[in-house]
């Protein structure tokens, strides 16, 4: 049976066109080119090209030369698989100029078939024991250190206080630290300081390597004691966030991180907004803490960029359950404050590269965080 038109799911673009009809033309583009792909003239009539064609809305300007277009697509044109849903929402037209999606509305099929994170916000705070306040999460680094080095480094955060800590996603399997080695050294690490401080801390292996290697590396973090894996869709797929969210036996919690993806969110008038790559598309995959840069860290995103990720990261509106924004770089104590006004409890704040300036103190410096942190939630 099809799809009904209720059904019907809407991706909203941004086109930068000189009139309103030259947009609904493009519109109308977008709408072949994402779904049949074949010049209008030859569409066949009939279920084709009253259903799996999307339809085209209204144009509505913004700025000048700026108009926004809802095009609604049957359920029908995807199937169950995420990597067509997201050929469709903006597969062929993501080569093109003047073209940015900017919203995604999933409707009652898609949202049937996408259930998105397993755990979210709640069922991270569960399994790290942190029900309420912005998690800590220091990043274990750098790249270039053993695997027992990295161990000492994860038992001195959780002393600390950290309530994740999360592998640099630059680890990957290194003769220096290779993944196997690595991942049982820090596991245990964290499980030694967890029962030590009467801690519920969450080691978050990174997962890479070969399609082949991913599923299988996954589990062996699990059997080895992590408490969660970090993946990069950027430059893994979508798709093996999609599967370990899926799967009932591995039942972890996944971080995602941003590598690869800038070329998708730093053009103004192509790609993808900064929410709809770090929000929308993370919790349609299935991640549970989506990571993302800090404004007034190195990489330039605004505030008003990071504030629209962490709201669609947590609308409730939104694809599934609301996961953990996971802003990094930037962080110190002297900004805590500002932290927590800014993104409120439901975050999680990652700590990188300045911990390692304290040394064999830097279970020191993570506990500075952590009551920085407590302190400033307390006065907002």
């Amino acid at each position: 049976m099809t799809a009904g038109a209720q059904e019907r799911f809407r991706v909203f673009y941004r086109i930068f066109a000189d009139s309103a009809a030259q947009a609904i033309r493009r519109a109308h583009d977008i709408a072949i080119e994402q779904t049949v792909e074949v010049p209008a003239d030859v569409v066949p009539e009939g279920f084709i090209a009253d259903e799996i064609v999307g339809q085209v809305g209204r144009a509505e300007m913004g700025e000048r030369g700026v108009f926004d277009v809802a095009i609604s697509y049957s359920p029908d044109s995807v199937g169950s698989e995420l990597g067509q849903l997201l050929n469709v929402i903006f597969g062929n037209s993501s080569i093109q100029l003047g073209i940015k999606v900017i919203g995604f509305e999933p409707g009652a099929t898609i949202s049937g078939r996408f259930a998105g994170p397993r755990f979210g916000i709640d069922g991270v705070r569960a399994r790290a024991n942190r029900p309420k306040g912005g998690l800590i999460s220091p990043v274990i680094k750098p790249q270039g250190s053993t695997a027992q080095q990295f161990a000492d480094i994860a038992f001195r955060c959780v002393a600390g206080g950290a309530d994740i800590i999360k592998d640099d996603h630059g680890l990957a399997d290194q003769p220096m630290a290779p993944f196997r080695e690595r991942t049982e050294a820090i596991a245990g690490a964290v499980a030694r300081a967890n029962a030590e401080f009467g801690m519920s801390a969450l080691h978050f292996a990174n997962i890479t390597g070969r399609p082949d290697q991913l599923v299988e590396r996954a589990f062996f973090a699990k059997q080895a004691g992590a408490g969660g894996v970090l993946l990069m869709p950027g430059l893994l797929g979508f798709e093996i966030v999609h599967r370990l969210a899926t799967d009932p036996d591995f039942d972890l919690p996944i971080m995602t991180h941003p590598s690869f993806t800038g070329p998708f969110v730093l053009s103004p008038d192509t790609g993808l907004t900064h929410a709809m790559m770090y929000g929308t598309l993370q919790r349609l995959a299935g991640s549970d803490i989506s990571v993302f840069p800090n404004v007034g860290g190195r990489f330039g995103f605004s505030a008003e960029e990071c504030v629209s990720i962490a709201d669609a990261c947590r609308d409730p509106e939104g694809m599934g359950k609301s996961i953990f924004p996971s802003p990094g770089g930037g962080m110190s104590v002297d900004r805590a404050a500002d932290m927590v006004a800014m993104y409120g409890d439901d975050v999680v704040y990652l700590i990188g590269g300045s911990l390692l300036r304290h040394g064999d103190r830097i279970g020191d410096a993570v506990a500075a965080m952590r009551q920085a942190v407590d302190a400033a939630a307390r006065v907002v």
